[in-house]
């Protein structure tokens, strides 16, 4: 038995490198460590041989953004939900409540069955649109958001 442990001893002894040869190794990594990659920035060609065209109409760059969003009349709604069951609506229209929000839940009937869908709005301003999203999105609440045009 002890010579068997004793043989077990020197054959791990021999596995183990010698001091020399791990210094060597050694050295190489840390020659090669010393020179990393240079970076390759590509961006400096690209960029100048893209363009992009703007076009403005007349007047378009002179006008505040508020008057362009109420002379198109577009509204903005976010969808917080659809639902098969209504009171999984009304849960997810009461945690709106909670968050200050003034959500509706609405019936839509189509040929997939009927669906009960929460939505918030509709918001004058893409402004107070993303406040409401942001308030959402804090109790993770994922939101769709849909663009109507006044009727």
């Amino acid at each position: 038995m002890l010579t068997g442990v004793f043989l077990s001893f020197l054959l791990y002894l021999g596995t183990l490198p010698t001091p020399g040869e791990s210094e060597r190794v050694q050295a190489g990594k840390a020659q090669v460590d010393d020179q990393p990659p240079k970076p390759r920035f590509d961006f400096y060609t690209l960029l100048p041989e893209q363009t992009i065209e703007v076009e403005l109409e007349p007047g378009e760059a002179s006008r505040p953004r508020a008057a362009t969003a109420t002379a198109s009349k577009e509204q903005y709604l976010l969808q917080a939900g659809s639902f098969r069951q209504r009171e999984d609506a009304e849960r997810r229209r009461a945690e709106l409540l909670l968050l200050g929000l003034e959500p509706r839940v609405e019936e839509a009937t189509g040929d997939n069955g009927r669906w009960y869908r929460v939505y918030l709005g509709p918001f004058d301003s893409r402004s107070k649109m993303a406040k409401a999203r942001s308030l959402t999105a804090g109790q993770d609440i994922d939101t769709l958001l849909l663009k109507r045009g006044d009727p």
